[in-house]
């Protein structure tokens, strides 16, 4: 719900003696969670995305069965594409796995993209590329998970988790990177649970306690400290190395007296009870010993990994797992385009994903022409 921006209240029943009464209520004596409640009186017990789409309204299956282009991710760099195929006459699906806008839409305050300076929140940056693109009537799906997209003779079948098959020329993906994780003792069974990956989402959780937690030291992981310094009084960074971030974010962390920060630093383990994060073991490298600290939460942010393995082996990779292009933005399989963040080579900004996304529309548009040009000839013929 935080990723499709639907505002909503968060009630933990182990402090909320009224929230726990209504979970047994609706339960008969049940304790399940997550319990969510809607404002028509309905409620929905630990509900899948598929369910919870479907109760929210969200658009999960195609109008149709073929279309000139789908775009596999709703991101900035898909939404741009599909503004630009809209104004082409390509007609052009997009398919979004979580909620449109991508980590854009989640992140707190946008300050470097062009035409805002004073800077802009994610969301509202992304709610405009939204309501650009449906101006434009392109067709948008949420919720929308594509598995397979396998070449069926001229065409690109592309394969939705509900079973729906759409028939289309071209694909263009975009699909995005998630933040990479630790791989330290006890971070996967404390994840949701006082590890997190994103502040916006999880950061409001956490208001009025003593310390937080930040690991990484780039822009992503200060910026996002600067975040969450609004709910706690102590924001403590560590880093494997040295700060990374722009200087100008530096130097807001430097001069914010809540701020610690520990370079050469790395986390050994997590540990926990009850469900919440206790403990964690760092050891910094330059004066060889142990460090023990016992943060609300700790966020992590230490890069990113592409989000590519529902491809399988289709498409030619780098070694990190990042899609490989030519200029023209064309995979290894021919009608399969690539834009942002999932790009190899790509620069991991907002504005350089709004570029590709156009870019590789441009390549789309040129495409399907040579494309129509051949079948015209083989029918004349």
């Amino acid at each position: 719900m935080t990723s499709h921006r639907i505002p909503y209240d968060w009630v933990d029943i182990d402090r909320d003696p009224e929230g726990r009464a209504y979970v047994e209520r609706v339960q008969h004596g049940g304790r399940t969670i997550p319990t969510v409640a809607f404002p028509d009186g309905t409620h929905l017990i630990a509900p899948g995305d598929d369910e919870l789409a479907g109760k929210l309204g969200l658009a999960v299956r195609a109008e149709r069965e073929s279309y000139d282009l789908v775009i596999v991710g709703g991101g900035p760099a898909g939404l741009a594409a599909a503004i630009y195929a809209a104004r082409e006459g390509i007609e052009a699906l997009v398919v979004e796995k979580a909620g449109l806008g991508g980590q854009a839409g989640v992140t707190e305050r946008i300050e470097n993209y062009p035409g805002f300076p004073d800077g802009i929140g994610g969301g509202e940056l992304a709610d405009r590329f939204i309501a650009q693109a449906r101006r434009y009537g392109v067709e948008l799906l949420e919720a929308a998970e594509v598995t397979e997209v396998e070449p069926d003779g001229q065409c690109l079948c592309v394969r939705l988790g509900g079973g729906q098959e759409i028939c289309a020329p071209t694909v263009l993906i975009a699909t995005g990177s998630t933040y990479k994780r630790l791989g330290v003792p006890g971070e996967e069974e404390l994840i949701g649970a006082g590890v997190h990956f994103c502040a916006t989402c999880d950061g409001p959780f956490y208001r009025g306690v003593e310390e937080l937690m930040v690991i990484g030291g780039g822009n992503s992981g200060l910026e996002e400290a600067l975040y969450l310094s609004q709910f706690a009084e102590r924001i403590r960074v560590v880093t494997r190395g040295e700060l990374s971030a722009s200087a100008l974010v530096r130097e807001k962390v430097g001069k914010d007296p809540r701020f610690t920060v520990h370079t050469n630093t790395d986390i050994m383990s997590l540990a926990g009870e009850g469900g919440r994060l206790t403990e964690v073991l760092a050891r910094d490298r330059a004066a060889g010993r142990e460090l023990r600290f016992t943060p609300a939460a700790a966020f992590v942010f230490i890069g990113l990994n592409p989000n590519t393995d529902w491809l399988g082996g289709m498409l030619r990779r780098d070694r990190w797992g990042f899609i490989v292009t030519d200029d023209a933005f064309a995979t290894s399989v021919p009608g399969v385009f690539c834009a942002g963040d999932v790009r190899s080579g790509a620069t991991k900004q907002l504005g350089s994903a709004v570029g590709d996304g156009i870019a590789a529309l441009i390549a789309i548009r040129s495409y399907l022409q040579r494309v129509g040009e051949m079948a015209s000839v083989e029918v004349n013929s």
